[in-house]
């Protein structure tokens, strides 16, 4: 096979790969939001969904090899990169709010801290990820980095809660009645001193 071959074949398979995955994604939001389609419709793109996953080996063991070689590329590539609709970081509405608990009594609330607007976009898309992923180990892990960056800016509190939740944004007429955007709980964790003593303790 000559090299131009092999390049095309290449080439090929990349844009398979974001074109697969692109719909994967603009059709799991089209399932989970609300759109102009009828309700009904949702159970279609749910379908459409599984369809548009299986070419991505998501529906094989996790353990398989060939899932895990094509998931390391999908990431190596960014092609598994939040690219819904052609377009990065067109995320689902998900917050993450972290309850600081202290000595005294005091209790106080952050939200994950961003220094610029690119950095909006990347927990925009990492809160979007941490929401979609069926793993709780990863889920918990992605929670606790982003806890320990809290928990660096205050060091004396003694535990942080860390509540995760999806933000249900209101339809047009329930905007018009005055409605606004509410938040339905998803997950919570608990981190304390004790565990990140333990956790500093292990070689």
């Amino acid at each position: 096979m000559s090299k131009r071959r092999v390049y095309l074949a290449g080439l090929a398979l990349q844009l398979f790969l974001i074109i697969t995955v692109s719909s994967r994604d603009t059709f799991w939001l089209l399932s989970t939001s609300r759109t102009v389609f009828p309700e009904r419709s949702k159970n279609f793109w749910q379908r459409a969904e599984q369809i548009a996953s299986t070419p991505l080996g998501q529906g094989l063991p996790r353990s398989n090899p060939a899932r895990q070689i094509l998931t390391g590329y999908l990431h190596l590539s960014g092609i598994e990169a939040g690219y819904g609709f052609f377009a990065p970081n067109i995320p689902n509405s998900y917050k993450l709010v972290f309850e600081l608990r202290f000595p005294d009594g005091r209790v106080e609330y952050r939200l994950p801290r961003v220094s610029n607007a690119a950095s909006v976009l990347r927990i925009a898309g990492l809160l979007d990820m941490i929401g979609r992923t069926r793993s709780e180990a990863f889920r918990q892990t992605i929670v606790k980095m982003l806890a320990d960056a809290v928990w660096r800016e205050h060091a004396d509190a003694t535990m942080i809660r860390a509540t995760f939740g999806s933000v249900v944004l209101p339809s047009a007429p329930e905007f018009e009645r005055g409605k606004r955007e509410s938040y339905e709980f998803l997950y919570a964790y608990d981190f304390s001193v004790s565990d990140k003593a333990t956790e500093q303790s292990t070689p």
